[in-house]
């Protein structure tokens, strides 16, 4: 059983299990308060699952892409919560998380999910469907591309408003089961360099 948080777009968190399914998930769509909401989320979903933290066998973290404030909250929540409770943080692309439950409600073929990246770019992955274990398998990216420059490719494209942290932790589920850890890296997907750079520093003289 997995805690599954969120914060590449709004705010979501669930409380997942391999055979259960997604037992509980609350959020908020809102995209300029994850630090304020995270808490009262996470407190949210364990209480609609009835699951104390010591019964969590993991914390999955969605890693984006998603804008540089805002991910970085979840990203730290899901981390803190992890080592709290002693127990591993499971990494997973966002995106993932959107095709696998485009697929998992009924979709088929190929498929590409675009989420907004703000400064009038999209980020954007494809997919060709899910493997024999149930994760979705991406063909491209995820890459950052200007709004008015998305690739054309065959199959449906979704345009993601939010992220589900029922699907991020359902992804973690299945590649746990199927070996398949870890999906990705430990590093944030910004896909944008920091607006800020390290200073030089000031050169002294003696």
């Amino acid at each position: 059983m997995l805690l599954a948080i969120d914060t590449s777009t709004g705010t979501s968190v669930a409380v997942v299990d391999h055979d259960a399914g997604v037992i509980a998930e609350v959020g908020t769509p809102d995209t300029m308060r994850h630090a304020e909401v995270v808490g009262e989320l996470i407190r949210e979903a364990l209480e609609a699952a009835g699951v104390a933290p010591g019964r969590l066998s993991g914390v999955a973290g969605g890693m984006g892409p998603g804008p540089f404030t805002g991910l970085r909250v979840g990203i730290a929540a899901a981390h803190a919560f992890a080592l709290g409770i002693r127990r591993p943080f499971v990494p997973v692309v966002s995106h993932d998380a959107v095709a696998f439950t485009w697929y998992r409600d009924g979709g088929t073929g190929p498929m590409q999910v675009v989420t907004d990246a703000r400064r009038r770019e999209f980020a954007v992955s494809a997919y060709d469907g899910l493997d024999e274990a149930g994760l979705p398998v991406r063909a491209i990216g995820p890459v950052l591309v200007p709004r008015d420059e998305v690739p054309e490719r065959d199959g449906t494209r979704v345009d993601a408003s939010t992220v589900s942290a029922g699907g991020i932790g359902m992804v973690a589920e299945l590649a746990f089961a199927a070996r398949r850890l870890p999906l990705t890296g430990d590093a944030p997907l910004y896909l944008r360099a920091p607006d800020v750079t390290p200073s030089a520093g000031k050169r002294v003289l003696r």
